[in-house]
């Protein structure tokens, strides 16, 4: 991570220590401010008192799962997730996304991986703040979006993809366009990812308007937007 980053308070949410100690210094070292605990009950007691720029949350905790405390940060802020796994548990990660993690690492990884997962995600976070537009039955106002006069409950992937998706109608693009664009280069990600993104933003318009399927799913090449005739 370049030294140029600004300084923003980093959770860390990891219960071993040779793995939190290796990130702390990892972290620090590229001028991050880290508090670090090791249970959901400290990370839930920290989060009361302060609002981080980003949370590391490791998923497999002494006292419950990770997933719980992701699904509880969603509730209440937009703050960025970047989820720690164990390379088998494909479920977990799928869930994790879901909930509105904005990426994540699996071990073993690199203090470096994470760094560089950490300023990608701080960098989108900071450049998705985009000023009113307006496009037929959509808005987009800054860190939220509107559907035929209502506003939708997305997470920051969703919003991200919707953004993408609205920025050239009819376009089809393909997963991995969509994963490099949205979820970036450097962002260990999947085609199931974005296909599990689409359906959730999908049933999320079609909650709001049923008679319109404005996402259209191209066989074998990808999606489009389709703005609704109004």
């Amino acid at each position: 991570m370049s030294t140029d980053t600004p300084s923003l308070d980093i959770l860390l949410v990891e219960d071993e220590p040779a793995i939190a100690d290796t990130l702390i210094y990892s972290l620090r070292a590229a001028g991050l401010v880290v508090h670090h605990v090791s249970t959901l009950a400290q990370a839930r007691t920290h989060l009361i008192n302060v609002i981080p720029s980003l949370v590391v949350l490791d998923l497999g905790l002494p006292d419950g799962s990770g997933l719980d405390l992701c699904r509880e940060i969603r509730r209440a802020s937009e703050v960025p997730i970047l989820m720690l796994t164990a390379k088998s548990d494909e479920v977990d990660r799928i869930v994790g996304l879901e909930l509105g993690a904005d990426d994540y690492v699996t071990k073993p990884f690199s203090p470096r991986e994470v760094g560089l997962r950490i300023k990608t995600i701080l960098r989108r976070a900071q450049t998705s703040a985009v000023t009113v537009v307006s496009a037929k039955a959509f808005v987009i106002d800054g860190d939220r979006a509107s559907f035929a006069g209502t506003w939708l409950d997305l997470t920051r992937r969703e919003l991200h993809l919707l953004q993408r998706l609205l920025s050239t109608p009819g376009r089809i693009y393909s997963r991995d366009a969509l994963l490099d664009l949205v979820w970036g280069q450097d962002a260990e990600s999947m085609e199931r990812t974005v296909d599990t993104h689409i359906k959730t933003l999908r049933a999320k318009l079609r909650s709001v308007d049923p008679t319109h399927d404005v996402i259209v799913t191209h066989r074998g090449l990808g999606y489009s937007l389709q703005l609704p005739e109004r």
